[in-house]
């Protein structure tokens, strides 16, 4: 069986064989009229009326049998079967498909819709054409253990072989569009608030730094947005919602990635009763399976024993709001709560300070915090400060975060497998 490097450099050949013909290998424009899954939709219309179709896609099989060959070709709408005769096509340009097509290529392929005597719906092709040709040859499938991290390295060759992937950024792309729905219907506007921030809050842990050369000063990627979203309810804004990256430089796990996706979202005049009701509400709506329309509630102090926090919460499976969390600093009258759902932690939510003085003091404390070495302690944010200080409405946010939500639909087994090209360490 030939290397990879000897399949490569035979792949090359043939390039060069192509061009030497005068046949452009990547051309820019392309003649398709459907894709594959119009065709095979719409089989009945176009074989009948022997309309002349064009498709283009990857060939990813190829099954000569004598002065025919029936092949595969995928799209991102689906896949079709192609047979390629040689008295259809003319015995030179059979020869030259036979001779310079191979698995992996895209290409451009035009004639007529029939069934075979099997019952499948193939496309005769009269005329086919080189559209990119591909110099490595494709895995026949991932699978095992062995093949995991490189799934994640490669997430271009998983997406093409494995449908089970592709379906899970489908889903998410789903459910990304139907949140934004869901808040539009409601009266939430989208915003986007800086990734570049000149000091990090919203949440309890370790930025990342980076510096800036144009004004020669040091930034922080943002941990969340929420800082940024609560200035707007002081500007005016009463529903204002942001999906965006946030960075943390923490721990990697099933659970925990340095940059996630995450939705935070704040209502003016509304508290955390009516924030649990609409969270319900959206959750219901993304899945009525798997979200009830009342979640469970319990108390944060009749569930967390000995300080296990994460260990109580990977007990609970039922979709559940824990109740007055400790220590948060953003939070008012202690009405914060966590969203537990398969034991997975999936919404913080809180009824938001807005009295500036309670808020200074609850940064101070986290000052003092940190000047004793706890790396994750909040940061005393004068600026936001003194816009709480111009006055905010009583409001209830929450932040759910992207990719959590998108493990718990599509039952992946771990974060990366919901993040299209997830931080890996470099091999050795």
């Amino acid at each position: 069986m030939p290397s990879i490097n000897e399949i490569r450099q035979n792949r090359i050949k043939k390039l060069g064989r192509i061009e030497k013909k005068g046949v452009a290998p990547y051309p820019a424009k392309t003649k398709r009229t459907h894709t594959c899954r119009e065709a095979l939709e719409r089989f009945e219309e176009i074989s009948s009326k022997r309309e002349k179709i064009f498709l283009a896609g990857r060939l990813m099989t190829v099954r000569e049998h004598g002065g025919s060959t029936f092949c595969h070709v995928q799209d991102g709408a689906g896949r079709i079967q192609a047979y390629f005769k040689k008295d259809e096509l003319g015995e030179k340009a059979y020869k030259f498909f036979l001779d310079s097509f191979d698995s992996g290529d895209f290409i451009e392929v035009g004639g007529t819709l029939f069934l075979t005597k099997k019952g499948e719906k193939t496309l005769l092709v009269g005329e086919c054409r080189m559209l990119a040709k591909s110099l490595l040859p494709l895995p026949e499938k991932w699978h095992g253990l062995k093949d995991a991290e490189e799934k994640f390295r490669k997430r271009y060759l998983d997406l093409l072989i494995n449908k089970d992937t592709r379906e899970i950024f489908e889903k998410r792309s789903e459910v990304i569009g139907k949140i934004r729905e869901f808040l539009g219907r409601h009266q939430f506007i989208e915003v986007e608030t800086p990734i570049l921030q000149l000091l990090y809050g919203g949440a309890n842990a370790r930025p990342f730094k980076t510096h800036l050369n144009a004004l020669d000063m040091d930034l922080y990627l943002r941990i969340a947005p929420e800082l940024y979203l609560k200035r707007l309810l002081v500007g005016g804004f009463e529903r204002v919602f942001e999906i965006g990256r946030c960075f943390r430089n923490e721990g990697i796990d099933r659970e925990h990635n340095p940059d996630f996706t995450m939705l935070e979202c704040y209502a003016a005049y509304w508290d955390w009763e009516k924030l649990m009701e609409f969270m319900e509400e959206l959750a219901h709506y993304l899945d009525p399976e798997i979200f009830p329309e009342k979640w469970d509630r319990v108390e944060y102090k009749d569930i967390v024993t000995n300080g296990d926090e994460r260990g109580s919460f990977a007990q609970i499976k039922k979709p559940t709001f824990v109740l007055r969390l400790p220590d948060i600093p953003l939070c008012k009258n202690n009405e914060a709560l966590q969203g537990i759902v398969q034991g997975i932690e999936l919404i913080k939510a809180f009824s938001e300070q807005n009295n500036p003085i309670e808020q200074r003091a609850a940064f101070e404390k986290q000052e003092k915090l940190r000047q004793k070495g706890d790396e994750q302690a909040q940061r005393l944010d004068n600026d936001f400060l003194e816009a709480l200080e111009y006055g905010a409405p009583p409001a209830a946010g929450f932040g759910l975060g992207i990719d959590r939500l998108t493990l718990i639909l599509t039952k992946a087994r771990s974060l990366r497998e919901t993040i299209l090209f997830p931080l890996m360490k470099p091999k050795e």
